[in-house]
């Protein structure tokens, strides 16, 4: 008995395949990566898109929208469904579905395939998220589960704040069709990384809808979600419509709104890292000041973003704060439910994704209805009230 617990590291894996599958750690990272770099794309290209299949800027802000949706419904969905199959060969499958929307996205001739394309987006990116939260614990030795976390999250944060302007920069360089396209063979290269470099994954144990859903009832847990809700829903109804606010407020041309976009995203990859070890030690304090800053830049943006210069200051602060979102609030969410993870994380992604197609939504009600300036207020409003939801809520004490 005591040799089988010398052999065996967390989560009931082999410690020597848990060695083994330190190099899976790096390919799970660019899972992540490209699955929210495959729902972000079209955040640069709107214009663009819009132009080419004749639709409105807002119309073609649903294509994030239901991205978001469809993610939102699969994750949890997923997760139940997928019983007792080996994770590895799961994240391939879903690896290629999310190669296939890619591809019929570049390919798209109408705004009709294009909605087919990024429901194949959606399905692939929920469940690819879901299963990758909690797979840290899995892939490495107990002491370096932390490190092998915030790297994983690491790629969430990258593909948020980088995936971004490199779709934008690509679609400028080539064509918006060609973004599509890039991201689709990466997916495909991605596949063959998870396949090589993950060892086998067997389920944990049997995750039930029931069960999913039971975990509402927690106040932690709540509190969690309520917050990512509010968090996500006013960053993506501002950010969804970046392009066109920088265009019309601060006067920025499509070449330099490439360059902010990246200012944006190298502030968020440090914000991600800063967030994941303020997260570990209090993620209520961490989630607080995330909250202020975010609130704070993104309702400053029509009074300050007059100049390309202010602009790119404040979505530098912007960036620093979102970058740190999704790693501090799945912290929340592990540290609250710490007997199930998957179960966890597929809620978050549930909530996470659900929030993005809503703000994604009343973003660009409120552009084709009220301007670009009323999207930057709404933003800052529900920031705001992400900020009291996490100030009363439960927390749990540490990540």
């Amino acid at each position: 008995m005591a040799q089988i617990e010398e052999n065996v590291g967390t989560g009931g894996v082999p410690e020597r395949a848990a060695t083994r599958g330190r190099p899976g750690v790096a390919a799970v990272t660019a899972a992540t990566f490209t699955v929210v770099t495959s729902e972000m794309l079209p955040v640069g290209l709107l214009t663009p898109i819009g132009e080419a299949l004749e639709v409105s800027e807002g119309t073609a802000g649903l294509t994030l929208t239901i991205t978001g949706l469809v993610g939102a419904v699969s994750a949890p969905l997923l997760t139940p469904l997928l019983g007792r199959c080996d994770r590895r060969t799961v994240l391939c499958a879903l690896m290629a579905v999310l190669a296939v929307g890619n591809l019929l996205a570049a390919w798209t001739p109408n705004f009709a395939v294009m909605v087919v394309a990024r429901v194949l987006v959606g399905i692939g990116m929920g469940g690819v998220w879901a299963i990758a939260a909690g797979l840290a614990v899995r892939l490495v030795p107990p002491g370096s589960i932390g490190s092998a976390t915030s790297l994983i999250f690491s790629g969430i944060a990258v593909a948020s704040v980088l995936g971004v302007p490199a779709g934008t920069y690509l679609g400028e360089l080539v064509h918006w069709r060609a973004a599509f396209a890039v991201t689709g063979v990466l997916a495909l290269m991605v596949l063959l990384a998870l396949a090589v470099s993950l060892p086998r994954l067997p389920a944990e144990q049997e995750a039930r809808l029931g069960g999913v859903i039971r975990l509402f009832a927690d106040p932690q847990v709540r509190t969690g979600l309520g917050a990512v809700a509010l968090l996500v829903t006013g960053h993506f109804a501002a950010y969804t419509y970046a392009r066109p606010v920088l265009e019309e407020i601060s006067g920025a041309s499509a070449g330099m709104i490439g360059t902010l976009l990246l200012v944006y995203g190298i502030a968020g990859v440090a914000g991600n890292f800063a967030a994941g070890a303020g997260a570990g030690r209090s993620p209520r304090s961490t989630l607080l000041v995330i909250s202020a800053v975010l609130a704070a830049t993104i309702a400053l943006m029509p009074v300050f973003g007059g100049s390309v210069l202010t602009a790119g200051v404040l979505l530098a602060v912007w960036g620093l704060s979102y970058g740190g979102v999704s790693v501090s609030a799945q912290t929340w969410l592990l540290a609250s439910a710490p007997g199930a993870r998957e179960a966890a994380s597929s809620l978050f992604v549930g909530v996470f994704n659900g929030a993005i197609a809503l703000g994604a939504l009343v973003g660009g009600l409120a552009a084709d209805g009220a301007g670009v300036n009323a999207v930057m207020w709404l933003g800052g409003v529900l920031g705001a009230g992400a900020l009291v939801v996490t100030a009363l809520g439960k927390a749990p004490d540490r990540g």
